[in-house]
């Protein structure tokens, strides 16, 4: 039979290249399938020692029993999970000049992408007809490549969602499937290489450059392929972590945009092949994500007068954000949202860490159980009131330069803008578990961890967990930072039963006197220049209850100090670590 490129395939051959193809497609799909059942196994088994040391915990003090570590489970974490890939080095970014080149992944994020690279090369080369004729190799070649560089993209496009699944099935965060989801998008792009190439190959082979040419001008496979294949590589090359970082929402449009056109040029390439069926899956997929989140941003942002943001400026140039949202729900500690501000760019949507919920009908509902009388108006208002939202926002390049520029140009430092809020996601990780629970804070990392502070202490008061001893450790540049979380952390220092269990250490790395530096109290401690983390977190690991979770998020450096900290002491403390990192 004589195919549109002009060389001989037999109808066994293509019959034969045909079923191969679909079998290895969907091996990939069953193996990725499979390692999702083994995590969801281990996460099951996990979550439920947690759960069952947290009820066991409830009416014991001393939690003796849960000190000891698993010394197998142990050197796991310590030589596998917790592990970076070389040496210490894994947030801290790595920069070549003002190049930023990335992020060092983890032992076992090396060990699952070496697996996935060396599936999909396996199964690009296996069962190939090497030994028959050079043009029945590149045609089987061909079409295996490019069969499974569409499958690659239905989990190259699930994992890059932000309702992807298996965040909340797995427990695993937004950031690690992101890694994983670059990672399948070179795999992509190297399998469509691969596949044009070889029919570039075996064309020339057949007759010359010139029919490769004319093909190119008058065959619609082939010039549609041709730039599906150029919009693949133009989306790795903007793609790449020095443009991204530099240039984020520049990058972000680029690359919707670059993607939406691949398709369109991808979808006339296939046409009436099964390849097309897999990419029309692909295609569902992404649109009914992308549906789901335009449903989530107008439920939460429109009627009921809308949401809205109160714009105040703080010392250390960062920027209080108060969000009054129209359909807010019950806030976790972790949670983050995607806020966009139209005033300041309608197509710009960021993510933050939500630091604080407060429901002033909830308030006055204690009030009255309290005893105090609320009238009618105060019920009326109560239905009326919005749940608030706090951010801090650190100054930086675009959206949060324009966002701070907006709240500076009012003349008390304070402006009520409109809001759209997308969310929210994340909020899995519980430190309820742990007796002893070190938190970790750098900079305006802290708005991560104030709900988890809040929470641990109201579970204490009310004997609803397991936690005996909480220590904040924040690092700051300057004491005016303080200023940033002051009225929370007043509200937590006054909460019931606060100096049984809370200690906090602020280190202040660029004081400007030592007069700044003085300590309030015993349990609110601090201190000039940079933490010793390895000493802190042995301090308390000598006197530790029960389990212990350090949890860290800062700056690549702190985080990865923590990090090792933890690592050298698996095997002596039944010692976890949890680690938050926004490193797209």
């Amino acid at each position: 039979m004589m195919r549109k490129g002009g060389h001989q395939e037999t109808p066994a051959q293509r019959a034969a290249a045909a079923v191969d193809n679909t079998l290895f497609a969907r091996y990939t799909l069953t193996v990725l399938g499979g390692i999702v059942f083994l995590l969801m196994i281990f996460r099951v088994v996990i979550h439920t020692v947690r759960y069952i040391r947290t009820l066991t915990c409830l009416n014991n003090d001393t939690q003796r029993y849960f000190r000891t570590p698993n010394l197998a489970y142990g050197a796991i974490k310590q030589h596998l999970l917790y592990a970076p890939l070389f040496r210490r080095r894994h947030l801290r970014e790595l920069h070549f000049g003002w190049f930023h080149l990335g992020y060092v992944p983890t032992r076992f994020q090396s060990l699952f992408l070496a697996a996935v690279i060396i599936m999909n090369i396996t199964l690009s080369v296996t069962g190939i007809e090497w030994n028959g004729t050079r043009a029945a190799a590149l045609s089987h070649l061909r079409n295996r490549t490019g069969t499974l560089s569409v499958i690659n993209m239905i989990p190259l496009v699930v994992l890059a969602g932000r309702n992807n699944p298996l965040i909340s099935l797995l427990s695993i965060s937004f950031d690690n499937f992101n890694l994983v989801h670059r990672w399948f998008g070179r795999i992509v792009v190297l399998q469509a290489l691969a596949h044009s190439l070889a029919e570039v190959l075996n064309v020339v082979d057949q007759g010359k450059w010139s029919t490769m040419r004319y093909l190119f001008h008058n065959n619609e496979m082939y010039w549609t392929g041709l730039v599906a294949t150029a919009t693949f590589v133009a989306i790795i090359l903007v793609s790449s972590s020095a443009l991204r970082h530099a240039f984020y929402e520049t990058f972000l449009h680029l690359h919707i945009a670059i993607v939406i056109l691949s398709l369109i040029f991808l979808w006339k390439h296939l046409e009436n092949t099964l390849p097309q069926k897999y990419l029309l899956i692909m295609i569902l997929l992404w649109a009914a994500e992308r549906f789901i989140r335009l449903g989530t941003l107008i439920y939460r942002s429109f009627g009921r007068g809308g949401t809205k943001a109160e714009l105040e400026l703080l010392p250390g140039d960062a920027c209080r954000v108060t969000l009054k949202i129209a359909r807010p729900w019950v806030f976790r500690p972790g949670q983050y949202a995607f806020i966009t501000v139209p005033s300041v760019g309608l197509w710009t949507s960021h993510p933050f860490s939500i630091a604080w919920s407060n429901n002033s009908a909830d308030e006055k509902n204690q009030d009255s159980e309290k005893g105090y009388q609320l009238t009618p108006e105060d019920i009326l208002s109560c239905s009326q009131e919005k749940t608030s939202m706090s951010l801090i926002i650190r100054r930086r390049t675009g959206f949060t330069d324009k966002l701070f520029e907006k709240a500076e140009r009012s003349s008390s430092g304070i402006t009520t803008v409109a809001a759209l809020v997308e969310g929210p996601y994340g909020g899995h990780a519980s430190l309820q578990s742990y007796g002893t629970v070190m938190i970790f804070a750098g900079g305006v990392g802290i708005t991560h961890q104030v709900p988890f502070v809040r929470d641990l202490v109201a579970g204490y008061a009310s004997g609803t967990l397991a936690a005996r001893k909480v220590v904040l450790v924040w690092v700051i540049q300057s004491p005016e930072h303080l200023e940033w979380i002051r009225p929370w952390m007043t509200t937590i220092l006054a909460m019931d039963k606060r100096r049984d269990i809370l200690k906090i250490q602020l280190f202040v790395t660029r004081p400007r006197s030592t007069k700044e530096i003085h300590s309030p109290s015993a349990t609110v401690q601090m201190f000039p220049g940079k933490p010793n983390v390895d000493t802190l977190i042995e301090m308390e690991a000598e006197n530790q209850i029960g389990a212990m979770g350090v949890s860290v998020c800062g700056t690549g450096g702190l985080s990865d100090d923590v990090r090792a900290a933890v690592r050298r002491r698996q095997g002596t403390r039944n010692i976890d670590f949890l680690e938050q990192g926004f490193t797209w």
